[in-house]
């Protein structure tokens, strides 16, 4: 079997899992690391994790019909590539004044064709809500990109309580399979938009 197959023979889903926040000491990066390394221990997913506070998007975008500045061109084509390249997301956020965060929406926005006919799911972490609020306002923003959205969802509520120093979550049984039912479905999804598109192009 190649390293590029998974049991079945079939080349793996790429699933770009999609920092939300860029605050300073932000623990996102936290939550981000133990769903990529979930997704990464099966053998029918390859696993990219795309962060906005690396990617050097400005937020001045130029006028319709125009080009963008050199500088923000290789930046732009950098993450357009990786985006372009995925099956599927996962988006981990945390939630901001009852939504999700500029940096996330920023990334979102310079992009348009890489997120369509794909499956998005939502990994949200925060206080009592757990960043649910944030998530059902993405799926408004996704389906406009033409995006389907999976219900499936891991949501930390009281997050920073749900992680020891390690980085390692206090219950995983719980997070775990709630990462297992998401990225089931999520592949679920992606197996059918990739063999639709095969069949026949997406028309947005």
């Amino acid at each position: 079997m190649s390293e590029n197959t998974d049991a079945t023979g079939a080349a793996p889903f790429r699933v770009a899992v999609i920092l939300g926040s860029v605050r300073e000491g932000r623990f996102g990066t936290t939550v981000a690391d133990w769903f990529a390394g979930q997704a990464a221990e099966r053998a029918d997913v390859e696993v990219d994790v795309i962060d906005p506070a690396e990617a050097g998007l400005p937020l001045r975008f130029p006028a319709f019909g125009s080009l963008p500045e050199p500088e923000t061109a290789g930046a732009l084509a950098a993450v357009q590539s990786r985006l372009a390249a995925a099956d599927a997301f996962v988006v981990v956020t945390p939630e901001y004044n009852h939504s999700f965060p500029a940096a996330l929406k920023n990334l979102i926005d310079w992009h348009n064709a890489e997120w369509q006919a794909k499956p998005v799911g939502f990994v949200s972490y925060g206080g009592l809500s757990g960043g649910l609020r944030a998530v059902e306002h993405l799926r408004v923003v996704f389906a406009e990109l033409h995006a389907v959205t999976v219900r499936e969802t891991v949501s930390f509520h009281g997050a920073w309580e749900r992680f020891d120093a390690e980085g390692a979550p206090v219950d995983p049984a719980g997070c775990n399979g709630a990462a297992k039912a998401l990225l089931d479905q999520l592949l679920w999804w992606a197996h059918a938009l990739r063999d639709a598109k095969a069949a026949r192009p997406y028309a947005a």
